[in-house]
């Protein structure tokens, strides 16, 4: 049977009569039930990758490209008067993570089904996501995103699992979703949920019963954590997720013939940041349920677990207050207190502790201790760890430490959102980067080539004008696509430093008022959500929307100038932006970024990196070479420095530099006190200058430099800047989420054995 009539069968219709949403339903089941034949039976050891979140993004396409059926689709459809493009947008997108975490568990687990390796991961079904982002008075407003339908990627089992929770029992029910390689096999999404869960609960935006738990327990991603009962659910949370995937781990351990004495030849779980941490007493206990003892169980635990850390932040490396692990996870403390009690034994250095003088429970810790493996994402942050972070951990355990920089799937950055980029890569180098990224690389033979470069220079235009077309119909913005896109998309975080960017736009309106013209306009695109609770990234969001508006109103300024914040950013919404980009802003504080994969996406897509030697920036920069990378600003050992020294005072070097005190001065100035709200304004004023702590002033100037010599090489130099661009898609391939995996199977997991 061929694809029409596969389809026509399922929808029960001719194509031409079928609605995009039926279309839509039609080829879901098409998909599960070509994923289906490519499930492959389990020999050695399977991999568990445990995350709070996995950021699929919409799936259709993407499983039409892994399973080799996307063009024959797009083709059916489009002989019968329908486009795949807008059966797409019938999908809702998953709301099952936020931001690069959650982007890269998603990756990998489409690299591993296309290198044929056993591992599925483990996470929870939640019903609204993050938030929905929407901007009222140019306030980030927070709603639900609803996303489950009765047509869900992920299918309903009738398996379930008792989760303790309080002293109270609740029933954890698993739901599969099929995850698709590129020519591989399929491997699972496993998430659990709770029939109990009651969406009526929540109004007011995202406010809910913090308390009621059988009915909320599922309903956002990291809920509002600014108070007791907040913290708490986050507890309850990763114990459901960690005590559900552990009883699924070791059921289907047993059913391929572990004896539990022998699990680590059954099962390698990953850790991906300290979310899932208990996972660990969770297998001890349930261990010494089936008859092992506390020492041994220790030892099948730790030979079994990895752990990722993913932050150099302190503040996210989790740790809970044990009256809170008392109370909710009672279960728990006896063994994280033998834990703690064998950690002691090994060092007598207080700081290594699990249970500190305060009877505060460090996660990571447990983490570093109890598994056989911990690593960084990017070079740079896995020596900030070993040298100075984790530096006393590393001195205990050297041999536990290493690196996997981070990667991304190209079928879903190259293949899927820039079909016009992939065609011309494909015209001139053959298709094998598909699998084997590392052969991009052929397109540097042609980086003298003038008409190859026309046929980049083609393609980004063609890219912006989608864009803008975009922009138009979902953000009712016009823009100019002749002007230099210029784009900062990421979780808005002060040490991710949209507020520097903030700073240069206003320096930039100034210096056009007094008649300094730029080399060329500018489109400045940001996307971003902040957290509910953090108070300081609405306020830059806010002053973002405000000044946006002040720009729009100068008719001088404006013909150079735009600032664009796009609404409710997603994977959906990157897959739009990042094939138009010019210029890719990564300007985190150095030493901050662990590693950053949206610089890889931007990269491949043949944008420029402005950035920080920070996180895998620094590999980027030793990938393409100092003339292909925009870096500015202060070094990490710099920075740790002056954190080291606390000699960093931000009202200094406000008062010390005219251009930066009017830059800062404006966002209380009577333009932007006239469009915003004087609150918000204010408090970030202040901010900048009395705290700062991620150190935006010291590197304002250099950051305005660098971004201008940017700006005059794409007016100025054109063909030089599209060789630029291509060198930076030829040697994108070492961030290859197929790379990466590749190196954990090989150094901790050891799959299949």
């Amino acid at each position: 049977m061929n694809i029409t009539e596969t389809l026509e069968k399922l929808s029960g219709k001719a194509l031409v009569d079928c609605s995009d949403q039926e279309l839509y339903l039609a080829l879901l089941e098409l998909v599960r039930a070509k994923s289906a034949e490519r499930v492959k039976p389990v020999h050695g050891r399977k991999l568990y990758y445990i995350s709070a979140e996995f950021l699929i993004g919409k799936l259709l396409s993407n499983n039409l490209i892994n399973l080799g059926l996307y063009d024959e689709v797009r083709d059916v459809l489009a002989a019968a008067g329908k486009k795949l493009s807008d059966i797409e947008e019938v999908e809702p997108e998953p709301s099952l993570g936020n931001g690069g975490l959650g982007r890269l568990a998603a990756c990998f687990l489409d690299s591993l089904a296309t290198l044929n390796l056993p591992g599925d991961g483990i996470g929870l079904r939640y019903h609204f996501g993050l938030f929905h982002q929407s901007f009222e008075n140019d306030i980030q407003n927070e709603k639900p995103d609803p996303w489950l339908t009765a047509h869900s990627w992920a299918e309903k089992t009738d398996v379930t699992y008792p989760v303790e929770l309080a002293g109270k029992s609740y029933t954890a029910r698993l739901y599969k979703l099929a995850v698709t390689g590129y020519e591989g096999r399929t491997n699972t999404l496993n998430l659990f949920d709770l029939d109990t869960i009651d969406e009526g609960i929540v109004h007011d935006g995202i406010a809910f019963d913090k308390t009621a738990i059988d009915k909320n327990l599922t309903l956002f991603l990291y809920p509002d954590d600014s108070d007791e009962a907040g913290r708490r659910l986050r507890i309850y949370q990763q114990y459901l997720m960690v005590s559900a995937g552990a009883q699924l781990i070791l059921a289907e351990c047993v059913a391929r013939g572990c004896d539990y004495h022998d699990l680590a030849d059954y099962a390698a779980i990953q850790i991906n940041d300290t979310h899932p941490s208990m996972v660990i007493p969770e297998l001890i206990r349930l261990l010494g349920e089936h008859g092992i003892d506390f020492e041994e169980a220790v030892e099948i635990v730790t030979k079994t677990c990895a752990y990722t850390n993913h932050t150099i932040l302190a503040e996210a490396l989790e740790k809970w207050p044990r009256a809170y692990l008392d109370a909710v996870v009672p279960q728990l403390m006896p063994i994280i207190e033998k834990l703690d009690a064998l950690a002691r034994t090994r060092s007598e250095d207080a700081s290594l502790a699990i249970i500190d003088a305060d009877d505060v429970v460090h996660m990571a810790h447990m983490d570093i201790h109890f598994t056989h493996s911990t690593n960084g994402v990017a070079t740079l942050h896995t020596e900030i760890l070993k040298n100075t972070e984790l530096h006393n951990f590393y001195e205990l355990y050297p041999e536990k430490f290493n690196n996997k920089t981070n990667g991304i799937t190209f079928r879903r950055w190259l293949l899927e959102c820039d079909p016009r980029l992939t065609a011309v890569l494909e015209k001139h180098i053959g298709t094998g980067f598909r699998k084997d990224a590392s052969e991009l690389e052929k397109l540097l033979h042609f980086a003298d080539d003038a008409a190859v470069l026309e046929e980049l220079r083609e393609v980004k235009t063609e890219n912006k004008e989608a864009l803008a077309d975009w922009l138009r119909r979902t953000q009712g913005v016009t823009v100019n696509t002749g002007a230099m896109f210029d784009i900062q998309s990421k979780r808005l975080h002060e040490y991710k430093r949209q507020q520097l960017n903030l700073l240069y736009l206003i320096h930039q309106y100034h210096e056009i008022k007094a008649g300094h013209l730029p080399a060329t306009p500018l489109v400045s695109i940001f996307g971003a959500k902040a957290a509910p609770a953090y108070i300081i990234a609405k306020d830059i969001i806010h002053a973002l929307l405000v000044l946006s508006k002040v720009i729009a109103a100068d008719p001088v300024v404006s013909k150079w100038l735009q600032l664009v914040f796009i609404e409710n950013y997603n994977v959906t919404a990157a897959e739009k932006l990042i094939p138009a980009c010019d210029l890719s802003e990564q300007i985190s504080l150095a030493s901050k970024e662990a590693s950053g994969t949206g610089n890889m996406k931007f990269m491949l897509n043949g944008a420029l990196t402005l950035g920080t030697m920070d996180g895998a920036n620094v590999e980027i920069a030793q990938q393409v070479g100092e003339d292909n990378v925009y870096i500015f600003g202060q070094t990490s050992d710099q920075v740790i420095h002056r954190y080291a020294a606390g000699d960093y005072i931000a009202e200094q070097w406000y008062e010390g530099d005219p251009n930066l005190r009017r830059a800062i001065d404006f966002l209380t100035g009577p333009e932007m006190l006239a469009a915003g709200h004087a609150e918000n304004l204010c408090r970030l004023h202040d901010e900048l200058i009395h705290k700062d702590w991620f150190q935006t002033l010291p590197d304002f100037n250099a950051y305005i430099v660098r971004k201008n010599q940017a700006l005059s090489d794409y007016a100025c130099d054109p063909q030089g800047w599209r060789r630029k661009c291509l060198v930076n898609i030829a040697k994108a391939g070492l961030f290859s989420s197929d790379r990466t995996i590749a190196e954990y199977d090989r150094d901790i997991w050891q799959l299949g054995k």
